[in-house]
């Protein structure tokens, strides 16, 4: 069983921990426990409980009506909402809730579902980006262990190359992109997923895969003439320093650019120094891929 902090519950569900805090006074699906220094703690079961509930509450029903539903009722009201963003919520919901409980199967299951009717592309954007971003709180503070990181993300990671082998690739290339993870960083879906755009595009798109030392992609880079190198760093090691990464970057590929992105540019705010270039959202991403 895992335990979450109010704050968890906040950043996975979009309901203030002001709000949680009422609802808890006043009414009966939330009861949280309490350390033996009386600071709150959440099981399984009141996580999905309330990203359930706040999902409802989002789409207009009230917390009183919601405080009186029994369970199975709350559930089959959340499978009948029908706007289309309530769908996407509920899917990435469901996610969550699968990986807490180790369910892979269903995890799976979930996700081909989706690429069966959407297909590889919108399935990523519209759902494994969302859910990343929920679970991603998580993976810092570590409330999940690690062996469910590693089940649900080995699947997604599947779906990504499944999908990057069924692309029909152009003959012809106009640009090289060398993509990479700087050492210490393992977390591979984001660059994995670009790779996949780039391909898909018809950019000689050239993988070098996750924890490769500057040396080596130096070497590629003197061989190959990329035109831009590209990172997408999530959560490298404790050892990792950014600013010193920029700047080996910055002195020994001054003339080639590298575009980063990924959740450890989200709230760097230091000025950059050429070539390197951020790509704070997915929006900008694709933006870059289709001016290529």
């Amino acid at each position: 069983m895992n335990s979450f902090t109010i704050k968890d519950l906040e950043n996975l569900s979009g309901v203030k921990a002001h709000t949680l805090r009422i609802w808890e006074q006043r009414y009966n699906f939330l009861k949280p426990n309490r350390t033996f220094t009386n600071i709150r703690y959440y099981t399984n079961e009141e996580l999905k409980t309330i990203l359930n509930v706040s999902l409802l509450n989002k789409y207009g029903f009230k917390i009183s009506h919601i405080d009186r539903m029994k369970t199975s009722e709350l559930k089959e009201k959340v499978l009948g909402l029908n706007q289309q963003e309530a769908q996407l919520e509920r899917i990435v919901n469901e996610l969550v809730s699968y990986m807490i409980d180790l369910n892979t199967t269903e995890f799976e299951n979930t996700i081909d579902t989706y690429i069966k009717v959407r297909g590889i592309e919108r399935t990523i954007t519209q759902i494994i980006f969302s859910y990343m971003e929920k679970i991603g709180v998580l993976w810092l503070t570590n409330h999940i262990n690690p062996a469910q990181e590693h089940l649900v993300t080995n699947i997604i990671r599947q779906k990504l190359i499944v999908g990057i082998e069924g692309l029909e690739t152009p003959v012809n290339y106009k640009k090289t992109v060398l993509l990479f993870l700087p050492e210490a960083e393992y977390h591979e879906l984001g660059l994995l997923f670009t790779y996949y755009l780039l391909k898909k595009k018809g950019v000689n798109a050239i993988y070098l895969g996750c924890n490769v030392p500057l040396s080596d992609v130096g070497y590629v880079v003197n061989v190959k003439k990329p035109d831009y190198l590209y990172c997408h760093i999530t959560r490298p090691g404790h050892n990792f320093n950014f600013d010193k990464f920029m700047t080996n970057i910055s002195k020994n590929f001054s003339s080639t650019p590298c575009i980063i992105s990924g959740q450890i540019i989200q709230n760097y705010e230091k000025k950059l120094q050429p070539p390197v270039v951020f790509k704070r959202n997915i929006s900008e991403v694709m933006e870059f891929i289709s001016n290529l």
